[in-house]
């Protein structure tokens, strides 16, 4: 019997929750083979590809998704967070930008943003988008160690104190971690080490 896309879909969706990912990915290869339009199978395709680190492939099907879809903030985040994952940082701000240009209030993509450019050193833009990300999500407290590092690097001893008495009311433990990682000079030419990535191809289309 002669599946329809959608079929394979559904049942790459139950392939993948038992971690049989190779077999969920033949399913959805096979459901983009009977309709190569269909999106969700390509944005799905592409974050098991992200999942399992192959980043290259990921990287090619998130952008054959984008061309389905390429007002898709959540796509445009998960292409950045894989070319974070890879080094290839200004292309990951190219789409984080355009993530947030359509999403403005997606704070994974902003925080992704302050990381990437903070790995090339341009820590005053880092610590704009890190502002964002905090703003938009307050209790994330990644977030907050990755601007109260922009502020350390760039001298602004305020709005370092601010960042770590706002940090040491709900998370102690990273904010001694932030304390012990600014008790010591560090070179502004040099990027702050971070904690975490962007996060995860975290929006899982499926």
């Amino acid at each position: 019997m002669k599946l329809n896309p959608w079929w394979h879909y559904q049942y790459s969706r139950l392939l993948a929750l038992f971690k049989r990912h190779d077999q969920a990915i033949d399913e959805l290869r096979a459901a983009l083979r009977i309709d190569p339009s269909y999106m969700r199978a390509a944005a799905s395709l592409g974050f098991l590809y992200a999942t399992l680190g192959r980043y290259p492939l990921a990287i090619e099907q998130f952008k054959a998704a984008l061309k389905l879809q390429p007002d898709d903030a959540v796509l445009l985040f998960d292409l950045g967070y894989v070319y974070h994952r890879q080094k290839n940082y200004e292309q990951a701000i190219e789409a984080f930008k355009k993530s947030v240009s359509l999403a403005p209030r997606n704070d994974r993509a902003w925080y992704g943003m302050g990381l990437a450019l903070s790995s090339l050193g341009r820590h005053e833009e880092s610590a704009q988008a890190l502002d964002e990300a905090t703003t938009l999500q307050p209790m994330n407290s990644l977030a907050w160690y990755e601007l109260g590092m922009a502020y350390h690097i760039l001298n602004r001893r305020d709005k370092l104190d601010t960042v770590i008495a706002h940090m040491n009311r709900f998370d102690p433990k990273v904010t001694q971690h932030l304390i012990r990682a600014t008790e010591k000079p560090i070179n502004a030419a040099s990027p702050a080490e971070p904690l975490a990535t962007a996060g995860g191809a975290a929006a899982n289309p499926q």
